[in-house]
């Protein structure tokens, strides 16, 4: 049974930076492309972010780009994303997931940036 569970996320001012984590499990995570997509208050699922496989190739979302960071640690089945320079608009809930529309997600974790 696949398990996606997140954590990391918080209050935090803007300009602030947080590291989410998101334990996978219940299936081969080493050979799988992830994401990271997230929710705003009454929007829609927005794609973050993308790692291949091997961690080896990144992709990032315009409104990201340059302040996020997508990594993964194979041997710790671990999907990281590293977010600075965080704005009020970040705020959403964050979720990793095994496709890009975020259809296999996990349950997420809430991001607040406010002063």
């Amino acid at each position: 049974q696949v398990q996606l569970v997140e954590s990391g996320g918080g209050l935090v001012q803007p300009g602030g930076s947080l590291r989410l984590s998101c334990a996978a499990s219940g299936f081969r995570f080493s050979r799988h492309r992830m994401y990271w997509v997230r929710q705003a208050p009454g929007k829609g699922l927005e794609w973050v972010s993308s790692i291949s496989s091997d961690g080896d190739s990144t992709s990032y979302g315009d409104s990201v780009k340059g302040r996020f960071t997508i990594s993964r640690d194979n041997v710790k089945n671990t999907l990281y994303l590293q977010m600075n320079s965080l704005k009020p608009e970040d705020t959403a809930v964050y979720s990793c997931a095994l496709d890009r529309e975020g259809a296999s997600r996990g349950q997420g974790t809430q991001v607040t940036v406010s002063s």
